[in-house]
C-alpha cells in the first residue's frame, strides 16, 4: 500500500509564496508519476501539476503556468510544489497522488480517477 503525506499548506496573503511537499514512505518515489490536485468547496478536483516518471514531461494547469513549480528531489524521496504569487482563487485542499501512469501528447494532468493513491490534503488559504 502506497502512502502518501502532504504538508505545507497554511494561510497566506496574496502575492504570497508556499511549498508543499510529498512524501511516501516506504517506497521509490520516482518509480511513480507523481500529481498535485485541489479542490476547493463545491467544486470538483482538479489537477494543478504533475510530473511524469523520469521526470519527461511536467503538465500545468493553465491558470497556475508561470506560477507554479514541480519538482522532484531524489535524495530526500520528496516531490515539491512551489507555488508562487498565490491569489485567492488558489485557496483549497492541495492532494498529492501517485500512479504508475504514462501519458503522451496530453496538456492536462490525467483525471483524478486515474490515479490509485492519495494522500489525505494540506489546506491552503490565499487572504487578506
Amino acid at each position: 500500500q502506497v502512502r502518501l503525506v502532504e504538508s505545507g499548506g497554511e494561510m497566506v496573503q496574496p502575492g504570497g509564496s508556499l511549498r508543499l511537499s510529498c512524501v511516501a514512505p516506504g517506497i521509490t518515489m520516482d518509480y511513480y508519476a507523481i500529481g498535485w490536485f485541489r479542490q476547493a468547496p463545491g467544486k470538483e478536483r482538479e489537477g494543478v501539476s504533475c510530473i511524469s516518471v523520469g521526470d519527461g514531461s511536467i503538465l500545468y494547469l493553465d491558470s497556475v503556468k508561470g506560477r507554479f513549480t514541480i519538482s522532484r528531489d531524489k535524495v530526500k524521496n520528496t516531490v515539491y510544489l512551489q507555488m508562487n504569487n498565490l491569489k485567492p482563487e488558489d485557496t483549497a485542499v492541495y492532494y498529492c497522488a501517485a500512479e504508475s501512469l504514462v501519458w503522451s501528447g496530453e496538456n492536462s494532468c490525467p483525471h483524478p480517477t486515474y490515479w490509485g493513491f492519495w494522500g489525505q490534503g494540506t489546506q491552503v488559504t490565499v487572504s487578506s
